[in-house]
């Protein structure tokens, strides 16, 4: 019952979608056509109704309906409560009804809440954003069903992935497909745009709001997926450059572009075709990491579906989708003026060359990504990895990091560089000793650069702070320091874990003791443990730092049984000056244990760097929508006296 209503819901909700797309695009050519007054409400509904078909499957995963195949094939009865609950979207069917959920109810925002476009460039963008949405829509009822029943009823189901049975599950795939799915409103405004001719100030203030909540996302699902990456797969990295981690990188490179492109269009009407364009590349980056996951061109423990027909749908999608939008900017884009001109030596100018050097990088690991793969449908195997990657895209990385350390201190369309000279001296002395330091020490050049302009990063973040009132800068302010902090302490966490980290893969004896780095560390037992659905060797770890009281780790090796998996099941350390990590292997034929050991200094600050940049963009996104609300106010209450003054 409670999937038959799931699945016409979703059914209702398509056909609302048909209709928002129908009546959108009659009520642009024919103003007094009466479906125009009800395109938001329809949106609403649909909305609603695709939220009601995703509970379903919510309800339906947390009973254990197995006359549901999708239940049956990724959960099982004695499955903890909290992975029946994730594993409604750790599969391809109810990830998809997930990223179609948060498109739907995107677009119902947009319907209920903003106010600031006009009404034909609202109309537009509900039809973009309902065109999409049909898509989607057809991938699912016609491909993924989620809602597909089974006959018989099997005993019982097959049980999760062990690898996604973790709490990472509930957070990281939610927070990184809202920003994904939240791009595809960018791609609407920007079509809607671009259908009404309204490439404006007032269309980018209205924009702004959408690409920053969907950023902030996006950078939380980026921070989450690396770090349970890093704790669960026990091989002590954080990134890898696998596809799919690409398949995520490759949107926030495009949206980090396109929010600070948004902002100069908002602030100072310059930058408009760049703008329209990246909220076009931004959505599709999403679509061609949606290809990669979903199409079975990859082999990867990310990796969703392994079927060539769903991806050749999807590719259709991404050329339909795209295709579209394209042509609509070549149609329109001899309209678009060129907005307001700026000086070379100007923070405008600044944005464009660090918009340029994110293309660049995004450039660089699209054609990583990709080329391996088009390599191996020509018969030829290429490997392409962290090498490529890393030197790569410094070479872009490196200008921008600098340009980003003056930029927030120039002035908007004309200032000197010599202002700034008295400035930038504390950044270049932390970055010639940092880096100076790092060399003394033997570490690669590239590590040392980054350690370099992290160092110069967080002293030039907070200059823009100088000679202000702190009580009275206003949010987006704060944002912006914030988050280029934010950006300085990871790239020092990047630049200290390839310089600094020390690894040991030992065998020894229980009683046995090792050192790694500044740590002595004593395998104490070995021992059984039991869990909800699994069963494990726990090592018993007395670790001690420099000779300090030992703490202890318990590191398991786990046997899943639902579906049958080994998994091992790291112990991690934290200090403020790095981390422990603790891996234990399999018993060797002597009696010895294998285990592996890894000292990270300041590795957290990956993490720690992460959050704070997406802090900084919830900053900012409070500050505006602030000064939206303020400005709406008072635009209200002026409206008010002319009506009563003219009464």
């Amino acid at each position: 019952m409670i999937a038959t209503l799931g699945l016409a819901a979703l059914w209702l909700a398509a056909a609302l979608a048909v209709l928002q797309l129908v009546g959108a695009i009659v009520t642009l050519r024919r103003a007094d056509n009466p479906l125009g007054a009800v395109v938001r409400s329809v949106a609403a509904v649909q909305g609603g109704l695709v939220a009601v078909s995703f509970a379903c499957l919510i309800w339906v995963f947390l009973e254990t309906d197995l006359s549901v195949k999708l239940v049956s094939e990724n959960s099982h009865s004695l499955k903890p409560l909290l992975f029946k609950f994730a594993a409604t979207w750790g599969n391809h069917e109810g990830s998809m009804l997930l990223w179609v959920s948060i498109m739907a109810l995107g677009g119902a925002c947009v319907a209920l809440f903003e106010r600031r476009l006009s009404e034909p460039a609202m109309l537009a963008t509900l039809a973009a954003q309902a065109f999409v949405s049909i898509g989607f829509y057809a991938f699912l009822l016609i491909a993924s069903n989620p809602f597909a029943r089974l006959d018989p009823v099997p005993a019982e189901g097959r049980g999760l992935n062990p690898l996604l049975q973790d709490t990472g599950l509930a957070f990281h795939p939610p927070t990184l497909y809202i920003g994904y799915v939240g791009l595809s409103i960018a791609f609407s405004f920007a079509v809607g745009a671009l259908i009404t001719r309204e490439v404006s100030p007032a269309f980018a203030r209205a924009m702004r709001p959408w690409v920053l909540g969907a950023w902030i996302f996006l950078t939380l699902g980026i921070v989450a997926g690396s770090y349970w990456a890093y704790y669960t797969l026990g091989w002590g990295g954080w990134w890898f450059w696998d596809p799919v981690e690409n398949a995520s990188l490759m949107p926030w490179l495009a949206a980090t572009a396109l929010l600070h492109s948004v902002s100069v269009l908002a602030a100072r009407n310059a930058l408009r075709a760049w703008t329209v364009m990246l909220g076009v590349i931004a959505f599709s980056m999403s679509m061609v990491g949606t290809f990669l996951v979903r199409s079975g061109v990859l082999v990867s423990v990310h990796a969703f579906a392994v079927d060539p027909l769903r991806g050749q749908f999807i590719l259709a999608l991404l050329a339909i989708n795209i295709g579209a939008a394209l042509t609509v900017f070549a149609l329109r884009a001899a309209s678009i003026s060129e907005g307001e001109r700026f000086a070379l030596a100007s923070r405008e100018t600044a944005l464009v060359f660090n918009n340029v050097m994110l293309s660049g990088i995004l450039g660089i690991v699209l054609v990583g990504t990709l080329y391996p793969l088009l390599a191996e449908a020509m018969g030829a195997r290429v490997s392409v990895g962290p090498p490529y990657f890393n030197a790569a895209s410094a070479i872009f990385a490196v200008p921008m990091l600098l340009v980003l350390c003056v930029g927030p201190l120039l002035g908007w369309r004309r200032d000197r560089l010599s202002r700034l000279t008295w400035k930038l001296w504390l950044p270049l002395a932390a970055a010639i000793s940092a880096a100076a330091i790092a060399l003394t020490q033997g570490v690669s050049v590239l590590s040392a650069l980054g350690l370099g302009l992290g160092a110069a990063l967080i002293p030039a973040s907070m200059l823009p702070l100088v000679g202000r009132n702190l009580r009275t800068a206003k949010l987006p302010l704060w944002g912006m320091v914030t988050a280029h902090l934010g950006v300085g302490l990871a790239l020092i966490g990047m630049a200290s874990d390839s310089a600094f980290t020390r690894e040991k893969l030992i065998a020894i004896n229980v009683g046995q003791t090792v050192a790694v780095g500044p740590w002595q560390i004593k395998l104490a037992r070995i021992a059984p443990v039991a869990g909800p659905n699994w069963t494990a060797l726990e090592a018993g770890i007395e670790a001690s730092y420099d000779g300090a009281t030992p703490i202890k780790l318990a590191p398991q090796d786990r046997a899943f049984w639902a579906p049958p998996q080994q998994v091992n099941h790291s112990a991690l350390s934290t200090r403020w000056n790095g981390q422990l990590y603790v891996v234990l292997g399999q018993q060797a034929e002597d009696g010895r244990w294998q285990l592996r050991l890894w000292w990270k200094p300041f590795v957290i600050l990956i993490w720690l760097g992460g959050l704070m940049v997406a802090l900084g963009g919830l900053l900012a996104l409070l500050g505006r929508v602030a000064s939206d609300l303020r400005r709406t106010i008072a635009i209200d209450k002026i409206a008010f006296r002319r009506k009563k003054q003219g009464r």
